[in-house]
């Protein structure tokens, strides 16, 4: 029921385009850009290429819109995020978090689901391209960057429950707790740098979970 619910209040925000045409991807929009694409049938033996163009700066008060849709270059529907885009037999579903993206499916009205394939240009489809040419070496970064949100997230808490345990009025009920790992001098900022780094790598490649807030 909630599932439902979420999919018609997002269906509810998508408003129609403007009949722009989707501009190329340049590549100093690596860092505030997302551009995804599929190819869908129309039902008459013709098909459509579909494009979602993620503004990542954009909000409600910005002249574009945080997500757009393109049919075979035009704008045909806009709306802020998270957003699910109606388009033949299913939606496409968008958001983001903290890190850039979080969804980018295809979901078939059969209930099965697959990514949209990033533009080859973007800094998602640089990460596709690489985890294609060496798979290895990509499936080691994802298990080192799972590996770091771990400790990052460890390391978090326990220097949270040192900072509210030091409080006076927590310390007289229940008293202190001193983590043992203190972060100090430069580590104040490498950890949640090495975190940051982290879960970009895995927005990159749309592999959301528990660790990756949002």
């Amino acid at each position: 029921m909630f599932t439902r619910y979420k999919r018609r209040w997002q269906l509810s925000k998508v408003r129609p385009g403007d009949g722009s045409t989707l501009q190329r991807y340049r590549i100093w929009q690596l860092f505030s850009r997302s551009l995804f694409g599929l190819r869908l049938p129309d039902g008459r033996g013709g098909t459509h290429l579909f494009e979602v163009d993620v503004r990542h700066a954009a909000d409600s008060t910005t002249r574009r819109s945080p997500a757009s849709l393109y049919r075979d270059g035009v704008q045909v529907a806009r709306a802020n995020m998270p957003v699910t885009f109606p388009v033949p037999d299913g939606v496409i579903e968008v958001a983001t978090n903290q890190y850039g993206l979080k969804r980018m499916h295809y979901l078939r009205d059969d209930g099965t689901e697959h990514v949209l394939r990033p533009d080859p240009r973007s800094q998602e489809g640089m990460r596709a391209r690489f985890g294609e040419r060496f798979p290895r070496v990509s499936a080691v970064a994802g298990v080192v960057a799972v590996v770091v949100l771990v400790v990052a997230l460890g390391v978090s808490i326990l220097n949270g429950i040192d900072a509210l345990t030091h409080s006076a009025v927590i310390a007289e009920r229940v008293g202190t707790f001193t983590s043992p790992i203190r972060l100090t001098g430069w580590m104040k900022f490498a950890v949640p740098a090495a975190a940051f780094l982290a879960g970009l790598e895995r927005a990159m490649t749309l592999r959301h979970n528990w660790l990756i807030r949002g």
